[in-house]
C-alpha cells in the first residue's frame, strides 16, 4: 500500500474502530490529532490571537485539545462551542473539561479582531447543509478572508465527494489524519482545503489490509514500480501504436494528444485525419503519422 490511498468517511471510521479495537484508546487518538494541529499552527504562524470554534462531536474535542496546547505555549486563545457544554459526550467531553478557560456560545463575536480561526465545527461525515449560526460564522470567515485552520476537513465539505453543503470556509490549512479523503482532492472541496497536511496520529498501516481502499490519488508512487521502461532491445513496434481521431475544423486537440502520446513513449502515433485536413496535420511535428479517413457525414 502507498500513501496515495484515499479513504471514504465510512472507511475512516473503520480505520479508527480497528485501531481502538487493537488496543489504542480513542482518547489517545484525539490527543494526537490535537497535537498535530497545534504543531502545524506553531510552525506556520507567530503567536497571535486564536479563535477555536468547536462543534458538538469529536471534531470539537480535537479543538479543545488544540486550545489546551496553544494556551500552554502562551498563545492567546478563545473557545466557542456550538451547542451546550453539558451535552458533550465521550472523549470530546473529557477534553472540554480539561480546558480551564471560558467557553462562549458560538457567534460571530468570536471573530472580532480578525484572529486565526480553528474550524473544529464539523468533520468529513457531515451530511446536511450548514445552517444557522454555523453557516453565518463560516460566511463571515470568508467575507473577512481570515486565516483558517480546518480540523479534518473544512466544515461544510462532504468528505466523500467534495460537495459544498450550503457553505464552507476557505481554509488556509487543513490537517487531516492517517489518510486523505476524496473530498480533500475533488472540486469544489479541494479549493476550500488550502494546504493539506495528512498527520500520523498512531493508526497502524495494517488496518488497510481489511479496508482495501479502492480510490487513490494519481502519482508516481502508485504506478512507478510497474512502469514499462524501454528495454535495450526495444523498438517502435514493441512500444504500442496510438491512434488519434482528428477533428475536421478544430485540429489542435488531436495534435496535442498525438504529441502527448509520443512524449510518454508510444512507438507509433497516427492521426486519423478527415478528408481535406491532411496538410494541417502533416505540417505539424515530424514523426507523427497521418492517414486520411472518410468523413462521417460522407459515409
Amino acid at each position: 500500500m502507498t500513501i496515495n490511498e484515499l479513504l471514504t468517511v465510512d472507511e475512516m471510521y473503520r480505520a479508527d474502530a480497528a485501531t481502538v479495537g487493537g488496543g489504542v484508546p480513542s482518547l489517545e487518538l484525539m490527543e494526537a490529532a490535537g497535537q498535530a494541529i497545534a504543531e502545524e499552527i506553531q510552525d506556520r504562524w507567530k503567536k497571535r490571537p486564536v479563535a477555536i470554534l468547536c462543534g458538538p462531536g469529536n471534531n470539537g474535542g480535537d479543538g479543545f485539545v488544540v486550545a489546551c496546547l496553544l494556551v500552554k505555549a502562551r498563545w492567546p486563545v478563545t473557545v466557542s462551542l456550538l451547542g451546550e457544554h453539558g451535552k458533550l459526550t465521550g472523549d470530546a467531553a473529557i477534553n472540554a473539561e480539561r480546558w480551564q478557560g471560558d467557553i462562549e456560545p458560538l457567534s460571530t463575536k468570536a471573530l472580532e479582531g480578525d484572529p486565526l480561526v480553528v474550524d473544529a465545527l464539523f468533520g468529513a461525515g457531515l451530511a446536511r447543509p450548514l445552517d444557522g449560526v454555523a453557516r453565518e460564522i463560516v460566511e463571515t470567515i470568508n467575507a473577512r478572508r481570515l486565516d483558517c485552520v480546518a480540523v479534518d476537513i473544512p466544515s461544510g465539505v462532504h468528505g466523500d465527494n467534495g460537495e459544498i453543503l450550503g457553505a464552507a470556509p476557505f481554509a488556509t490549512l487543513t490537517v487531516t489524519f492517517f489518510r486523505a479523503k476524496p473530498g480533500h482532492v475533488l472540486l469544489p472541496g479541494r479549493v476550500h482545503c488550502g494546504a493539506l497536511i495528512v498527520a500520523d496520529i498512531g493508526i497502524p498501516e495494517m488496518v488497510l489490509d481489511d479496508i482495501r481502499p479502492q480510490t487513490f490519488v494519481n502519482g508516481p508512487s502508485l504506478w512507478l514500480e510497474n512502469y514499462p521502461w524501454p528495454r535495450a532491445d526495444a523498438h517502435k513496434y514493441s512500444r504500442g501504436h496510438a491512434v488519434v481521431a482528428g477533428g475536421e475544423t478544430l485540429t489542435g486537440a488531436a495534435r496535442l494528444a498525438a504529441y502527448g502520446a509520443r512524449r510518454i513513449g508510444a512507438g507509433l502515433v497516427t492521426i486519423a485525419a478527415p478528408l481535406g485536413t491532411f496538410e494541417i496535420y502533416a505540417a505539424d511535428r515530424p514523426g507523427t503519422l497521418v492517414k486520411t479517413t472518410a468523413n462521417i457525414d460522407d459515409q
